[in-house]
């Protein structure tokens, strides 16, 4: 799932690899996904290692009673110095030579997809990531190109079974 919404998307702002502030809706967004779900069976959470993914899975972890795994593998995209920058600006800038690649991001995305085949073998987990990582994840699970892959919204889940 991706993260419920933040100050920095509320304002269009490319949050890449910045730890992020869940606003007011993305704390309602997850509480309300928490409510619908409460009743389902999770053997994991796992979220990425910044906040607003961190935060977004604890709020759902708390009726579970299980802690938050963290891993780096499921960070959003670096973005580089397009981080911190307002996103309708970049629409057709030049993009510098500090972005992840796509070839890196897809790679870190199999990474992700095997450390949970291994780690959680045959078990239910909850993982909570981000935009741009979470359509490289699934572009490799499906075996599509990345614009193939639908944009997830904040608190959106999506089913894959390993």
């Amino acid at each position: 799932m991706r993260h419920g919404e933040t100050v920095d998307n509320a304002n269009k702002i490319m949050q890449g690899q910045t730890q992020g502030q869940l606003n007011d809706v993305g704390v309602r967004q997850a509480e309300e996904l928490c409510n619908r779900m409460v009743d389902k069976h999770f053997d994991a959470f796992v979220s990425s290692d910044l906040k607003r993914a961190i935060d977004t899975a604890a709020i759902l972890a708390a009726p579970h009673h299980l802690d938050v795994v963290t891993t780096p593998l499921l960070r959003e995209r670096d973005w580089g110095s397009f981080t911190g920058r307002y996103i309708p600006d970049l629409k057709n800038a030049e993009w510098p030579d500090d972005v992840e690649t796509l070839e890196q991001l897809l790679k870190r995305a199999g990474d992700f997809l095997n450390f949970i085949r291994t780690t959680y073998k045959g078990k239910t987990v909850l993982a909570v990531g981000h935009g741009i990582v979470n359509k490289a994840i699934q572009a490799v699970y499906y075996g599509k190109q990345m614009r193939e892959v639908e944009r997830m919204t904040n608190c959106e889940v999506r089913v894959l079974e390993l």
